[in-house]
C-alpha cells in the first residue's frame, strides 16, 4: 500500500536532540520517498555508513545557520564517494524530458554546514550529433569539473575548439570562456558547455551519476547588467580574447532586423544554470503583483524582459569550432504587463539552462530562490510563490493577448515542429524597427515551418520575405482582424498535418474551444482549401505548403485565391552561423536557379548559373562582411527574387 507521505523499506530514522541534525538515516537502513510524495525536514539532515535516502519524490530541507546537512562514514568522517542520498530518475531508461525525477530543496542552512554529498541521476538528450557541446548546469557547490570524466565516461581535456574542453558563459564579454577542470565550484547559476568530439560524450543512451554537495538558498539576487558589453564591430565580425569572430556563435533570435548586428542584437543577453537541485519556473518573472492581468509575483520584476530560450534544441559545430543552436524554444513577453507568449510552459529542470534576453541596457535583477518548484508544470496565476504550492485554477482575467500554436506532426502524429501567431489591441502589424514591445522572435534556418511579416492589408510583405522569417508573429487584433498571415511548410514530405494549440493571456482555453473573450477566434485556409475555424486541439490534417492563417472570419473568403497570384516566392537569403556566411535558401517548388550577387557600386562579384535549389546555396563572401551587397536570384520559371545583405 503507497503511503500518503513516504514509503519505508528496511528504515532505521532517529531524531537528534541536537539542533544540528534533526533527521538521520543509519547505517544498513533505508529511507524511501515515493514518487509524487514531500518528506518535510525542519533542521539538518544526515545519513551515516551505507545508510540510504532513496529519493522518487520530493525532499524539503528547511533549518537553521547551526544546523547540518551531511553524509559521514561509520566512524563519523565526512563520507564525499556519493550512493548515500540519491536522487532518482524514476523512469531510468527515459530522459528526464519524459520521465519524473526526485528532488532536493534545501533553505536556511550556511553552505558551509553543507558537507553531503547528494549522487543526481542524469540521462538527457544531446544536444547535437557528432560534434556538439552539451549546454548543462552545475547544480554543486565546490566540485572539481575533471570528475565529470568518470561520471560522464569521457575524458575532458583543456584544448580549446577540441571539443573535448569544458567551457562556461561569460555574460559580460558575451563569451564562452575556458574552465580550469582543478577549479571548485562557486556559481551555482554559471552556464556550461561539455565539448563531445565525434560523439564522445553521450548523455542520452545510458544513466548516468553525477555527485556533488547541493547549493542552498542563495545570499543574493544576481544582477543583470553589462550584458554583451563589448563592440562586436560591423556584422559581428570584430574578435574575442580567443581570438573568435562573434559572429561566428552568438544568436539572438529576439532582434528581428534587415540588418544583422543592428540595433540591440547580442546585447543585454545572460545565460545561465539551474543552481537547484528543484525545478524552476521562470513563467512569471515579468510580472510586478498583478502583473497587469492579476497575476501572483513570484519575487521578480524584470519591468524590460523581452525573453527567454530555453531547451537548446539542437547544437552544432562548424569547421572553424562554432557553435549555434537550432529548434530552441522561446517565450517572449508583452510590455507593460509582462504576458507571457510563444512556448509557455518554462520549467527550468535541475541541470538545464536558459538565455534571456532583455530590452534595455537598465540594471535588473533575478532571484533564483523564489523560483523553486517541485511541480513540472507553471504555477496558475493566482497560485502562492511557495515550492510546494499546488496548481490552482486561475482567476478570470481580461483577454488582452490571444495565442494561436501551429505544432507540425509527422506522419506518425508526433510533434516536430511548431510556430505561433499572436495578436493584442496593443502589438504592431507588419514589420517593426522600435523594441520596445515586440513580442516576435524570428525563426532559425533550420525550422521546418513558419510564418513571414505580414503586409499592412494582408499577405506577404515583399520587402522582408527575402530578409527572415518568424517564430513568433504578432499583429494588432483591430487593425488586422480577418487579414491573413502566411504560414510555410518548407518540408512538407516531414511535416503531414498541425494541430492548433490556442491560449489567451498565457492560459490555454478549453479542448474545443473556437471563440475567444471578444466573441473572435482564429482560422486558417490551406492554400488549396476553404476557411476553417481553429479550435484549441483540432487538426489540419493535409499540411500542404502554404496557408493563411486569420484572427476574425475574413470578409472576403476568396482573398486567398486572388493573393496566390501574387504570393511572391519563398526563396530567402539568411545568415548561417555554422559557415559564417549567407546561404540562399530556396523554395520548395523551385528547380534551378541563377544567382548574381552585386556589390553597392554595382560590381558584379559573384553569378552562378543552373544552381540546384534543392539544397541551399552559399554566398561565399569569405566570412567578412565588410560591405553592403544585392542579391538577385532567379529560377528557372522566371520568378525573381531581389533582396539584401547590409553592412
Amino acid at each position: 500500500m503507497r503511503k500518503s507521505l513516504f514509503a519505508i523499506g528496511l528504515l532505521a530514522i532517529s531524531y537528534s536532540v541536537q539542533a544540528q541534525i534533526l533527521c538521520h538515516v543509519d547505517t544498513n537502513a533505508n529511507m524511501y520517498v515515493s514518487e509524487g510524495t514531500l518528506v518535510y525536514s525542519g533542521g539538518g539532515v544526515q545519513t551515516k555508513g551505507n545508510g540510504l535516502l532513496d529519493v522518487h519524490g520530493n525532499v524539503m530541507v528547511v533549518g537553521a545557520a547551526g544546523d547540518a546537512f551531511k553524509t559521514i562514514d561509520t566512524g563519523g568522517g565526512d563520507k564525499t564517494d556519493g550512493g548515500n542520498i540519491i536522487l532518482r530518475l524514476n523512469t531510468p531508461t527515459a530522459t528526464d524530458d519524459v520521465s519524473t525525477y526526485g528532488q532536493l530543496y534545501v533553505d536556511g542552512l550556511s553552505q558551509g554546514q553543507i558537507t553531503g554529498v547528494v549522487s543526481k541521476e542524469f540521462r538527457t538528450k544531446k544536444h547535437g550529433d557528432g560534434n556538439f557541446y552539451q549546454q548543462v548546469a552545475m547544480p554543486f557547490s565546490g566540485k572539481s569539473l575533471n570528475t565529470l570524466s568518470t561520471e560522464l565516461g569521457k575524458t575532458f581535456g583543456t584544448v580549446r575548439r577540441s571539443r573535448n574542453e569544458i567551457l562556461k558563459w561569460n555574460n559580460t564579454a558575451a563569451v564562452a570562456d575556458f574552465t580550469d577542470l582543478a577549479v571548485p565550484t562557486s556559481d551555482g547559476t554559471t552556464y556550461y558547455m561539455l565539448g563531445s568530439a565525434n560523439n564522445n560524450l553521450d548523455t542520452s543512451s545510458a544513466l548516468r551519476t553525477i555527485n556533488g554537495r547541493p547549493y542552498t538558498t542563495l545570499a543574493s539576487s544576481t544582477t543583470l547588467q553589462n550584458g554583451g558589453n563589448v563592440s562586436f564591430g560591423a556584422s559581428g565580425n570584430a574578435i574575442n580574447g580567443y581570438n573568435e569572430r562573434y559572429n561566428t556563435y552568438l544568436q539572438d533570435q529576439f532582434e528581428v532586423s534587415i540588418t544583422p548586428w543592428a540595433n540591440t542584437y547580442g546585447k543585454n543577453i545572460y545565460q545561465f544554470g539551474n543552481p537547484f537541485l528543484t525545478n524552476l519556473d521562470l513563467s512569471r518573472i515579468g510580472y510586478t503583483e498583478g502583473g497587469g492581468t492579476g497575476g501572483v509575483s513570484d519575487g521578480n520584476n524584470i519591468s524590460n524582459i523581452w525573453g527567454v530560450r530555453y531547451d537548446p534544441g539542437t547544437v552544432t559545430v562548424g569547421s572553424q569550432g562554432n557553435a549555434y543552436s537550432s529548434g530552441a524554444l522561446i517565450q517572449t513577453y508583452t510590455t507593460p504587463g509582462g504576458v507571457p507568449v510563444g512556448d509557455i510552459g518554462m520549467i527550468i529542470k535541475p541541470m538545464q539552462t536558459f538565455v534571456l534576453k532583455l530590452r534595455t541596457s537598465a540594471a535588473q535583477t533575478l532571484n533564483f530562490n523564489t523560483l523553486r518548484r517541485f511541480n513540472q508544470t507553471v504555477r496558475a496565476e493566482t497560485t502562492d510563490y511557495s515550492v510546494t504550492a499546488a496548481k490552482n485554477g486561475s482567476k478570470s482575467i481580461e483577454g488582452t493577448v490571444k495565442q494561436l500554436g501551429v505544432i507540425g506532426l509527422d506522419a506518425n502524429g508526433k510533434e516536430i515542429a511548431r510556430t505561433y501567431y499572436v495578436v493584442s489591441p496593443n502589438f504592431t502589424t507588419g514589420h517593426q524597427t522600435s523594441v520596445a514591445n515586440t513580442v516576435q522572435a524570428t525563426s532559425t534556418s533550420e525550422n521546418m515551418i513558419g510564418t513571414f511579416e505580414e503586409a499592412l492589408n494582408g499577405g506577404y510583405d515583399t520587402n522582408y520575405t527575402g530578409q527572415y522569417w518568424l517564430y513568433i508573429n504578432e499583429a494588432n487584433e483591430s487593425n488586422f482582424a480577418g487579414k491573413n498571415v502566411k504560414l510555410v511548410n518548407y518540408k512538407t514530405d516531414k511535416v503531414k498535418s498541425y494541430k492548433f494549440e490556442i491560449r489567451e493571456n498565457g492560459q490555454l482555453v478549453p479542448a474545443g474551444t473556437h471563440l475567444l473573450s471578444a466573441g473572435i477566434g482564429f482560422y486558417y485556409k490551406a492554400s488549396n482549401g476553404t476557411v476553417q475555424q481553429a479550435k484549441q486541439g483540432g487538426i489540419a490534417p493535409n499540411a500542404v505548403s502554404s496557408y493563411d492563417l486569420y484572427y476574425g472570419e475574413p470578409s472576403n473568403v476568396v482573398l486567398a485565391t486572388k493573393d496566390a497570384t501574387t504570393t511572391p516566392s519563398r526563396t530567402m537569403v539568411v545568415y548561417n552561423p555554422e559557415i559564417t556566411n549567407y546561404i540562399v535558401r530556396f523554395d520548395p517548388n523551385w528547380k534551378k536557379a541563377d544567382i548574381e550577387v552585386y556589390d553597392m557600386s554595382g560590381k558584379l562579384v559573384i553569378s552562378k548559373k543552373a544552381v540546384d535549389a534543392s539544397r541551399d546555396f552559399v554566398i561565399e563572401l569569405n566570412g567578412a562582411i565588410k560591405n553592403s551587397y544585392v542579391v538577385k536570384i532567379v529560377s528557372d520559371k522566371g520568378e525573381t527574387v531581389n533582396t539584401k545583405i547590409l553592412k
